[in-house]
């Protein structure tokens, strides 16, 4: 600052114009002190009270004014949140289930002020955690425990709209539910891979027995068609064709001789069998 703007000061001041500087510092640490404005992020909501009460108005987002020291504004999130939540029921057959499983939800925002009124920030440990608790206990208590395992996506789909329903009442809204893990005690998870083996064994029984039985019948009837052949060809012997044959033998071995009579006789010779009944013939 030259020597210049320091006589425009003391002019100023001579002049009696300083107070303006000391209102605007005192409006500007005034504002500073007591913050008349609140800034709303994304995904957020802001409960407006006046002197503690909560108001019907609920803040978006955005830059919003308020009244010093007579209105307060609280900041909820409403953005879709995630809640793990492990659990011990029992099935319908008495069995022991341990489940986990994973809740998607969200505070409705236009009813954010009423969750703040009623239940306030610690609405998880509040009212979702015990929601969870006891609908998977009521699910869990209408199926037995392979029924739970079988029928997973509809045990799913049932625990979803009983949560659904219960905490709409809270104003919160339920996004998205999944089964992470079903477990059961050692004994029943041994007695169900007992079954399964029996069941694959029993099977294999069963495709075996299938296969020697397609065997047997195909044995039998080639069998049957071997015995209807014999059958027939037996119905087609007579005398006469047996006699034919041995002419078509004899007349066979005759176009086989050469003219000459065997050299050996007695004992061994070989006869010429059938000559002398073709000559007759002739």
């Amino acid at each position: 600052m030259d020597n210049q703007d320091i006589n425009g000061v003391k002019d100023l001041l001579k002049k009696g114009q300083w107070k303006y500087f000391f209102t605007l510092a005192a409006i500007v640490i005034l504002l500073i002190a007591f913050r008349p404005w609140v800034q709303i992020g994304a995904g957020e909501r802001g409960i407006v009270q006046n002197f503690g009460a909560v108001q019907d108005l609920v803040l978006g987002e955005g830059i919003h004014f308020k009244i010093p020291m007579v209105q307060t504004v609280t900041l909820m999130d409403v953005k879709i949140q995630k809640a793990m939540t492990d659990a011990a029921s029992s099935s319908s057959d008495l069995q022991d289930v341990d489940l986990s499983v994973a809740l998607n939800y969200h505070i409705i925002p236009d009813k954010a002020n009423l969750v703040y009124q009623k239940i306030g920030v610690q609405f998880k440990e509040r009212i979702i955690d015990p929601a969870i608790q006891e609908v998977m206990k009521a699910i869990s208590a209408r199926y037995t425990a392979e029924e739970l395992i079988t029928k997973r996506p509809i045990v799913s789909t049932e625990m979803q709209e009983a949560l659904t329903l219960r905490l709409l009442a809270s104003h919160i809204s339920v996004d998205a539910f999944s089964i992470i893990t079903f477990s059961f005690s050692q004994t029943f998870t041994d007695a169900i891979e007992a079954k399964q083996t029996a069941e694959q064994n029993a099977l294999k029984a069963k495709r075996d027995l299938d296969r020697i039985k397609v065997e047997a019948d195909q044995t039998i009837a080639a069998a049957t068609a071997e015995a209807e052949a014999l059958r027939l060809q037996k119905m087609n012997i007579s005398p006469d064709l047996i006699e034919l044959r041995k002419i078509e033998a004899n007349l066979k071995a005759i176009e086989k001789w050469n003219g000459i009579l065997p050299g050996v006789t007695g004992a061994g010779a070989i006869p010429f069998i059938g000559v002398g009944d073709v000559i007759k013939n002739q």
